[in-house]
């Protein structure tokens, strides 16, 4: 079990490091129950996310939110990819993997398959998922909604 948070600025407002940065720390807080292993805040533009861990596979390498290469993609996931070793080895053998966890397909299958990747994944999940190039944030969730995700 972990725990996902974020904020947006629809209007295209920065997120501000200071305010709204400990908006996230307080969000991240009030999931301690659900991750008590690591807690982390990523903010870009008019998007802030806010992770608390579980560590369950990869629990010293597998910190988030995970980037692919150029650090443009961005995830933060709850939830566990079953078929990751295949999806890695079938579809983006060539990246550069910092870690062993298995969300870390996640950034690296959406730069190649766009979300289309979505239907590549076999598990149990809810994510956030921040393309920087094209400022989108993508929220999904596992076909039967193992993992809950409420907006």
């Amino acid at each position: 079990m972990c725990g996902i948070g974020g904020i947006i600025r629809l209007d295209g407002a920065h997120v501000s490091q200071v305010t709204d940065g400990e908006l996230l720390r307080r969000m991240a807080r009030q999931m301690a129950h659900r991750g008590p292993d690591d807690e982390q805040i990523h903010i870009h533009a008019n998007v802030g996310l806010c992770f608390r861990r579980l560590s369950i596979v990869d629990p010293k390498g597998g910190q988030q939110p995970l980037f692919n290469e150029r650090r443009s993609v961005v995830t933060i996931c709850n939830g566990e990819i079953y078929n990751h070793r295949a999806l890695r080895t079938r579809f983006v053998p060539t990246c550069g993997f910092r870690t062993n966890s298995d969300c870390e397909v996640i950034p690296h299958l959406y730069e190649r398959m766009g979300i289309e990747f979505l239907s590549e994944l076999n598990g149990i999940f809810a994510l956030a998922l921040l393309d920087k190039d094209k400022n989108k944030l993508y929220l999904s969730r596992d076909r039967l909604g193992v993992k809950p995700l409420f907006y």
